[in-house]
């Protein structure tokens, strides 16, 4: 036990200063952004990015606590990746276009072959091995893993096609349609869409558009899988903890794999806001999972399994989004009624971000967001297609007078 423990510690100073290992930060991280996690209940269908975005409709009720321009990318091809799929999908033709050895795969060593089974380093030089498989599956995963900025919102993703396809959480792709800003590791900024996502598993992609890169291919990972992944096997999670840093670019960590399951793949790889959607590697560079929920402390984090992308591939590249996450719904706390075609206020509850952005009883809410309110079931279907945390700005009739606002989404749980 003491050697093994010496052993880690060696590990400590062999691995670079923005990388960090069995979930211990070397680099001090920014503060956590604002995250948000939440969905609809019912399946729905995003129209094509230069429309107003119209997701399922809500069901009816005087309470809004359940209870936004370029041409749509071209759909993309499946990865070629061997995944038992559902009776209820059809497997798609799968082509060589997303190539299942993308560019962050690097095999691992006959020394290491036992890490990948969960056993950790006996040796220095096994160590010194360990310390150079990182360090090449880091240079060609960073060039990969993205910052992504829909909004105030913040997070993390990876390209996964030529094309600029990206995976990343639900929760940060928000929902279907909404501009993104896509930031790669050496500063260079590119404008995406998000598609559609699978909020039941916090499972969302996002496209950068066309014409942004003379032409040329983007860099994209390795696809791997997490079936056979062991407990205490070693992982890899890149991102940008509290958000996109010029000075810093991404960072890596090195950390183990705690439980692996169908749905879920839990680590202690030290994750903070802003690493949500970034991707997770195993010791060769493949891409087993996507950042999803922050545990109770940095060093207990919840993935999303690489194969829930493939399975709903066609689903979400075609911008169709269903789902909700368990324990996240978004609020604003008031009720209202709809009068003469307008969505007017009759309760502020006290303490509810409504009241907190300004909100009053008998104000007429006209706006939310770009939605235009025509009435109280137009804003309560506005209000669910938000997440906890994202700041709306919002536009009301007081009397005769217009007043902009601007509410942070709760979380009515």
């Amino acid at each position: 036990m003491r050697a093994s423990v010496a052993l880690i510690a060696a590990v400590l100073l062999l691995v670079g200063s923005e990388t960090t290992f069995m979930g211990r930060a070397v680099a001090d991280p920014p503060a956590a952004d604002a995250q948000s996690e939440a969905g609809s209940e019912q399946k729905q269908q995003a129209t094509k990015p230069d429309k107003a975005t119209q997701l399922g409709t809500p069901k009816a009720d005087s309470e809004s606590d359940s209870n936004a321009k370029d041409s749509e990318p071209p759909k993309p091809a499946k990865p070629a990746q061997s995944v038992v799929k559902p009776a209820a999908v059809k497997t798609p033709v799968k082509t060589a276009e997303f190539r299942p050895n993308g560019r962050t795969f690097v095999a691992l060593p006959a020394s290491l072959k036992s890490l990948a089974k969960g056993e950790v380093p006996k040796s220095l030089d096994q160590l010194h091995a360990m310390e150079d498989q990182v360090n090449q599956v880091s240079k060609e995963a960073k060039s990969c893993t993205v910052g992504i900025r829909i909004g105030q919102a913040q997070g993390s993703g990876v390209i996964v096609t030529e094309k600029g396809y990206i995976l990343t959480a639900a929760h940060v792709a928000v929902q279907p349609g909404k501009e993104a800003v896509i930031t790669f590791s050496d500063g260079k900024r590119v404008k995406g869409t998000s598609l559609g996502m699978n909020r039941s598993v916090d499972a969302g992609m996002i496209q950068i558009l066309p014409d942004q890169n003379g032409g040329k291919p983007y860099p994209f990972a390795t696809l791997g899988s997490s079936k056979d992944l062991a407990d205490g096997s070693w992982c890899l999670a890149v991102g940008h903890p509290g958000g996109y840093d010029n000075a810093r670019g991404s960072v890596l960590r090195v950390g183990r794999v705690l439980a692996a399951h169908p749905d879920r793949l839990l680590t202690d790889c030290a994750l903070i806001g802003g690493d949500s959607g970034g991707p997770l590697f195993n010791l060769q560079g493949e891409l087993i999972g996507i950042h999803s929920r922050i545990g109770n402390n940095v060093e207990t984090n919840l993935h999303v399994p690489v194969a829930h992308y493939d399975r709903a591939w066609d689903r979400m590249s075609s911008g169709e989004s269903w789902g909700m996450l368990p324990g996240f719904r978004p609020a604003i706390g008031v009720r209202g009624k709809t009068e003469d075609g307008k969505a007017v206020v009759i309760h502020v509850r006290p303490g509810s971000p409504a009241e907190k952005a300004g909100v009053n009883v008998q104000d007429v809410i006209v706006k939310f967001g770009d939605k235009e309110i025509t009435d109280f079931d137009s804003l309560k279907k506005a209000v669910t297609e938000t997440m906890p945390d994202m700041r709306v700005p919002l536009i009301v009739i007081r009397g005769s007078e217009e007043k902009k606002l601007v509410i942070r989404i709760g979380n009515a749980r």
